[in-house]
């Protein structure tokens, strides 16, 4: 039975990695021929990640989809369970947004290409000044118009808890003086935990709550603003005794 799971998982992570290099590739492509470059790759994005939740086999149960407001940019932010928690977004948020992510990534070679076509932004957690600076960033193009899509986590949860949260991304919406929106992901890390191979076909729950926003709110104060934002997930996310409601 185990080798039976580890083949499988062999080939949904070949046909994954098939399908992530094909997309990537259209991404760029799709870049350099579009007027509206950003929305062009983003789409593309999205249709990458409902061609690999097709592929491996996950279902995604979305509800609150009518709490987005959709006058105003936003910055959503999500617990992070799992990688299946990024294509479950991109494949489900019906609204155009950016990624802020680990500069790491950008360097993947094609992908990291396509990130930076879609305005994605990176985020050098190794230096405070360039964090800073990359946050500011984005909360210009927040202004200018364009959502974010952000795990305040700042990385995968190791144990299926909710990890603490990062301030840093606070300061952002801040500063941007737009609605934060709340996500609650459920039942991705059971599809594919941190640090695993293994891709098991499920369901991922996502919840979208009501928008919390930040007028009333300032940079003493933005610890009152994560513990909100934060209240809103876990309640979400555990059942009443504590415990993970996968």
């Amino acid at each position: 039975m185990a080798k039976n799971n580890l083949f499988h998982s062999t080939i949904l992570l070949a046909l994954d990695v098939i399908a992530t290099v094909f997309f990537a590739v259209t991404a760029v492509i799709a870049s350099y021929m579009a007027v509206n470059t950003e929305d062009t790759v983003h789409k593309v994005a999205s249709l990458w990640g409902k061609t690999l939740l097709r592929i491996t086999g996950v279902k995604v149960e979305i509800t609150g989809e009518e709490n987005i407001p959709v006058d105003t940019p936003l910055v959503f932010m999500a617990n992070h369970q799992s990688n299946f928690d990024i294509l479950a977004l991109l494949a489900n948020i019906q609204v155009q947004f950016r990624w802020l992510s680990k500069k790491e990534i950008f360097y993947i070679p094609i992908m990291g290409h396509a990130m930076r076509r879609a305005g994605y932004i990176s985020i050098d957690r190794e230096n405070h000044a360039k964090a800073i600076h990359s946050l500011s960033e984005a909360a210009q193009k927040i202004r200018e118009g364009k959502s974010v899509m952000t795990f305040p986590e700042g990385t995968r949860s190791r144990d299926g808890r909710i990890r603490p949260f990062k301030k840093g991304l606070f300061y952002l919406a801040l500063e941007a003086g737009v609605p934060i929106i709340p996500i609650s992901i459920k039942g991705s890390r059971a599809i594919m935990p941190r640090k695993s191979l293994q891709i098991n076909p499920g369901e991922i729950t996502i919840i979208i709550d009501k928008p919390i926003y930040v007028k009333g709110y300032s940079v003493e104060t933005r610890d009152d603003l994560m513990n909100a934002v934060r209240s809103v997930i876990t309640g979400n996310f555990y059942d009443e005794k504590g415990n993970n409601s996968l």
